[in-house]
């Protein structure tokens, strides 16, 4: 039998595939997370098939014995002309051997990748990691693989994909924060030491910019943390805990990383990342008037935070 259709063959492209697929959902790139995963999961699908018997591959559509003797090792056939089975009726056969369970996503996530899922890609594949993870941990469980063997250096951000004692936003957060991670870690690799360090430099921590929002007379603020994932210096969009224009403490609203890629939006994400109790303070100097009828946008800098 060819090769590349081997156990081993199979097992090794499914990982590669994954690992791009988790690349790729760090990344945003939710179109490519689907093709990825799909081909993630058939790959794997095939290799626990060949596992258990390699004429489970066999496409019977076509009715050609040939290919039932070529897999069952008792007929040579040119590559050309081998065919296996496509990813649905892979997944249907696991199914009925009790691999599987029935999985309306998962078959959702083939149907991305293969193209033929009326919707906007991206906005569905976004929500389905938990679904990859969890399928591929089931295929990996029939064939007795252990999951930091096959996931390697995302094993840790997988299990916190699959666990459910975090609410959505916990696990949701969490998960960028690992995947920024390794973004920034595969940013920075092969490149001498000194790189790395210079854009880890701290800058002084300054109020970079005040915009007001006269609907509400609310005062909003730019600034510097650093970022859960990497430690770099990541800017924060800051909001009042009490309106008032001079010493006003201000929380983080926003986070965003421009060397890791990490972003969360909104109190919760922020407090989920950890970094929720973080307050500054408005320079008791600045002192700041604004009309509610009037929008205004007023830019300064070098202003420090306490």
């Amino acid at each position: 039998m060819d090769d590349s259709l081997s156990f081993e063959s199979l097992l090794r492209g499914a990982g590669k595939a994954a690992d791009k697929a988790m690349e790729d959902h760090g990344r945003g790139e939710y179109d490519e997370f689907a093709l990825h995963g799909g081909v993630a999961v058939e790959r794997l699908a095939k290799a626990v098939l060949v596992k258990k018997n390699p004429i489970y591959l066999v496409e019977m559509r076509n009715g050609n014995s040939d290919l039932l003797l070529y897999f069952g090792g008792h007929l040579e056939i040119e590559p050309e002309k081998v065919r296996t089975v496509g990813a649905n009726e892979a997944l249907k056969r696991l199914r009925r051997m009790g691999v599987l369970p029935p999985d309306p996503k998962l078959d959702l996530l083939i149907e991305l990748r293969n193209g033929t899922a009326h919707t906007t890609v991206g906005d569905q594949a976004k929500a389905l990691l938990p679904t990859l993870a969890e399928n591929i941990e089931a295929l990996l469980k029939a064939i007795q693989i252990p999951l930091h063997q096959f996931w390697e250096r995302w094993t840790s951000t997988v299990n916190v994909v699959v666990d459910r004692h975090r609410n959505e936003v916990q696990r949701d957060v969490e998960i960028r924060i690992k995947l920024a991670r390794h973004l920034f870690a595969d940013r920075f690799k092969n490149l001498p030491a000194e790189i790395k360090e210079r854009a880890l430099q701290k800058e002084e921590d300054i109020v970079r910019g005040i915009k007001i929002n006269s609907a509400n007379g609310a005062l909003a603020l730019a600034s510097t943390m650093p970022c859960p994932a990497c430690d770099a210096d990541a800017r924060v969009e800051l909001l009042p805990i009490s309106e008032v224009p001079v010493g006003a403490s201000l929380r983080p609203e926003s986070l965003s990383c421009r060397l890791c890629g990490l972003n969360l939006n909104g109190r919760e994400e922020i407090e989920a990342a950890g970094v929720g109790d973080n307050t500054f303070v408005v320079p008791p100097i600045v002192h700041l008037q604004w009309r509610a009828d009037q929008p205004m946008e007023v830019d300064t800098d070098g202003l420090h935070a306490n």
